[in-house]
């Protein structure tokens, strides 16, 4: 009897991971994954979405169809508290949103937080910035000429156009003003990138601050030596990039120990460059079926490849290594925050 009992208990235990996998792609087979992008179309975070919105259903167990929705508002402040608060937690939503939102709940300078980062299910990032690079960009006719240009006390401001509070379009231009002394001026309330780069274009602005990745993909003219705009800083970057090898990167520029220290922190939100999460407490199996498809979809040669002809990128890191990233940023020294904290206050009362 004890013989029998043990082989069937063994014979049931076999039989799980296969049960939990059908179970897994009884649910995704016929169904739409909802992609939440917290910024209008047309902007880097909008292009790496519908990407791995190409892809990622073939590696989802059912291979369900994946579906890009935009839900702008508050640098995707809105989309990221729709997905911890508002969203289904069955596993057929997931977000992408600015890389700074985690950054954002930690210091608690926005009231309308209302998530806890480590508690989304991540699935990872598309980028871990190590091939990229966040580029100070601006109009060749701007009064500012040079970074030497921009630090004369009392000159005129670089006019910069940001997003919301939490996306690095908005938050690193106050880290270059703090720690660099650069005269900038922020104009905020843009939707997204798109939105920037007409408002280049059209001259209400003077640039921006925006990945190099996105810079190649929207708009690729603007590198050529002839393009209408120039770059002034490399942010997120220890070293320069070949191509902008005349262009100092913040961390050369710093002006103290204090200042540098402040750049290196404001950059370990680089490290998630492209996050994509689901809402906390999705079944277990479904949260690490989308994991793994996550990883799986950046290997995939077919997204790879389209990801080179966009010029995009790619340098992915998981889920495990996102709430790492997040880790680290909460465990910055105390003075650290503190700075950073009276940044944004500085920004709220017109600074």
């Amino acid at each position: 009897m004890l013989t029998r009992c043990a082989a069937t208990l063994f014979a049931g235990l076999m039989l799980m991971p296969h049960a939990c996998a059908d179970s897994v792609a009884d649910f995704y087979k016929g169904r739409t994954i909802n992609l939440i992008v917290g910024y209008g179309p047309g902007g880097g975070y909008d292009l790496f979405a519908r990407l791995l919105a190409r892809h990622l259903g073939r590696h989802v167990p059912g291979n369900p169809t994946v579906v890009v929705q935009n839900m702008p508002g508050a640098g995707s402040l809105r989309a990221m508290n729709f997905l911890y608060a508002v969203a289904p937690r069955d596993g057929a939503t997931i977000d992408s949103f600015a890389r700074d939102m985690p950054l954002l709940a930690i210091l608690r300078t926005n009231a309308a937080v209302v998530f806890d980062p480590r508690k989304f299910t991540w699935l990872g990032s598309s980028s871990d910035f190590s091939r990229d690079a966040y580029i100070l960009m601006v109009r060749n006719d701007a009064p500012v000429k040079s970074v030497a240009d921009a630090r004369i006390p009392g000159g005129p401001p670089i006019v910069l156009g940001g997003t919301a509070e939490g996306a690095t379009g908005s938050d690193i231009p106050l880290v270059l003003r703090d720690a660099l002394g650069i005269n900038i001026k922020l104009v905020t309330g843009y939707p997204d990138n798109g939105a920037i780069f007409l408002a280049v274009d059209r001259g209400e602005v003077n640039g921006l601050t925006v990945a190099l990745s996105s810079m190649k993909s929207l708009k690729p003219e603007c590198l050529l030596p002839n393009g209408g705009m120039r770059a002034l800083v490399q942010f997120a970057r220890a070293t320069r990039r070949p191509e902008f090898a005349d262009v100092p990167t913040a961390r050369e520029l710093a002006r103290d120990q204090d200042a540098r220290a402040l750049i290196e922190f404001a950059e370990l939100s680089y490290q998630l460059a492209r996050p994509f999460a689901a809402p906390p407490g999705v079944p277990t199996e479904r949260a690490k079926a989308l994991q793994q498809a996550f990883v799986a979809v950046h290997n995939d040669p077919q997204y790879l490849d389209e990801a080179v002809r966009l010029r995009l990128e790619v340098s992915p890191i998981g889920g495990r290594e996102v709430l790492d990233a997040i880790d680290r940023i909460s465990a910055a020294p105390p003075h650290i925050l503190d700075h950073l904290k009276r940044l944004m206050a500085d920004r709220k009362g017109g600074g």
